[in-house]
């Protein structure tokens, strides 16, 4: 399938930026607000579970607030499936709370943050699911590269060409993802709480591209 054919939320160019972006809010989180990951809960649930287990009732807390938000963001996505430009309504809503994250001073509790940031990337997730038609992700790697991998054997054992497409995809999006957050690590001591409206920019971008489709 070639890029002109492609459904314009589904094409390269949108899913590198949302992959770039996704790495960003991994390394944002992880250096200035708490050293944790928000973009997934697998982690969360795995640490919840432990601090159930050993009656750490505060902890508790603090992992179930980010999973809560992840779940509520996922069903405010299927609402906004209602309206007839969903998409640009979920890049909207991403860009004016990562806007106002800009100003969230670094001395006020991390949990605000991740809370949001979980809640932003969960309609990320939601809503931008295909690059070319194939199944991806833009704020975790794990099942991009199980993909990568199905789809670069296919291609080796059974020289089939449309599979090697979706692995050069595969491996497109993770570098793009890993290159967010090496930009992230970089910038991230120069802007402080300001570099989040780098994703800013960014969505901007992914805004237009889908508005004029």
């Amino acid at each position: 399938m070639s890029e002109n054919q492609v459904i314009v939320w589904e094409s390269r160019e949108v899913g590198v930026l949302l992959a770039l972006v996704g790495g960003f809010l991994e390394s944002y989180t992880y250096l200035l607000h708490g050293g944790v990951f928000a973009n997934a809960q697998t982690g969360n649930m795995v640490l919840l579970t432990l601090s159930l287990a050993h009656q750490e009732w505060g902890q508790v807390f603090y992992y179930l607030v980010p999973i809560l938000s992840f779940f509520i963001g996922a069903a405010v996505t299927e609402v906004l499936k209602l309206q007839k430009r969903w998409h640009e309504a979920v890049i909207g809503v991403e860009i004016v709370l990562l806007f106002f994250i800009g100003f969230y001073p670094l001395t006020a509790p991390s949990l605000m943050v991740n809370l949001v940031i979980s809640f932003i990337c969960s309609m990320q997730v939601s809503t931008f699911r295909k690059i070319q038609g194939a199944a991806y992700a833009t704020t975790f790697c794990t099942g991009n590269l199980r993909s990568a991998a199905q789809s670069w054997m296919d291609y080796y054992l059974f020289k089939n060409e449309t599979e090697k497409a979706k692995g050069h995809n595969y491996l497109l999006i993770i570098s793009s993802f890993c290159f967010g957050a090496f930009m992230g690590a970089i910038l991230i001591p120069f802007l402080k709480t300001w570099t989040v409206w780098i994703c800013c920019l960014m969505l901007i971008r992914v805004f237009f591209k889908i508005r004029k489709r």
